[in-house]
Order: C-alpha cells, then sequence, then structure tokens
C-alpha cells in the first residue's frame, strides 16, 4: 500500500485486520482457559462456569470485554504501510509479539496468583472451585486481564 491507497482499501484492511485478530484472540482466549485448567487443577474453569447463568454472564461479559480490547489495539495500533495488502492486514513480527505477550502473560498471571496465595494464608484461593458464581468471576478476570495484556502487545511501537 502507498500513497494510490483508495478509501475502500483502507476499509479493507482495517475490516480484514480487525477481523483476522479478533479470531486470534478467541482462539488464544480460548486456550488461555484450557491452560488455566491444567495449571490450577482446584479450579475447573470450564465446568463450573456453565452450571449458573450469571456465571455465563460473567463470562461473557469478561470475552466482549476481551475482543473490545483486541479491536482497540487494532484499530489504534500502528499498520506497516508501503509493505502490501497481506503483510499490512497479518503481519508476522506483529502475531510473534502476541503469541509471546499469551505466553509470557498467562505463566505470569499464575505464577503472581500462586504467589499472592501464599502470601495471604488466611484466603484459600482454591476455594473459588466452590461456587459456579466465583469461577464466572475469576474467569471474567482473566479475560479482561487477557484483553490488556493483547491490547498491549496490539498498540506497542518498535
Amino acid at each position: 500500500m502507498g500513497f494510490e491507497t483508495t478509501h475502500l482499501e483502507i476499509i479493507l484492511l482495517w475490516t480484514g485486520r480487525t477481523a483476522i485478530l479478533a479470531l486470534v484472540a478467541c482462539l488464544l482466549g480460548w486456550l488461555g482457559i484450557s491452560v488455566l485448567d491444567v495449571l490450577t487443577p482446584g479450579i475447573r474453569q470450564r465446568q463450573r462456569v456453565g452450571e449458573h447463568p450469571v456465571a455465563v454472564g460473567l463470562f461473557v461479559g469478561g470475552f466482549m470485554i476481551m475482543i473490545g480490547l483486541v479491536i482497540h489495539g487494532v484499530v489504534t495500533g500502528p499498520v506497516l504501510v508501503g509493505a502490501g495488502l497481506l503483510r499490512s492486514v497479518v503481519d508476522p513480527v506483529r502475531l510473534g509479539l502476541i503469541a509471546v505477550s499469551f505466553f509470557v502473560s498467562l505463566f505470569l498471571g499464575i505464577l503472581l496468583l500462586h504467589i499472592v496465595d501464599r502470601l495471604t494464608p488466611g484466603i484459600r484461593f482454591s476455594c473459588v472451585d466452590e461456587d459456579p458464581l466465583a469461577v464466572g468471576v475469576y474467569v471474567f478476570g482473566y479475560l479482561v486481564f487477557f484483553g490488556f495484556i493483547l491490547n498491549g502487545a496490539l498498540t506497542m511501537p518498535f
């Protein structure tokens, strides 16, 4: 894309980037919850959320905030101008940054969760699994946390 880019091409570029990166975020969000199940065996996220409609609502709300943060990151983040349409839509460097951000944030989040759990012996974090609403709030928080991480990865200049 260069100086001869039409308004329609810019709209298609924005739409394509938004759709592709929102799909990537959905997949990473689902993968993150699956990994949370493994890394926090005392809290069965995917099983417990579906047991109560409010927990499902919290899950959906967290998911929508995550996608909103991703879309915000896509539309405000840098675009490779002059690199061709495909590379402008799917920048391999940006996708790599998203992948690294996903793993680092997931493991850092779990590590800090375990550290805070140990530093607060009077608060038993595993009791979250006793109520589907508590699990819904926990997953909501994870999805919002992950949305902010993805937003940062999408808007960070390099």
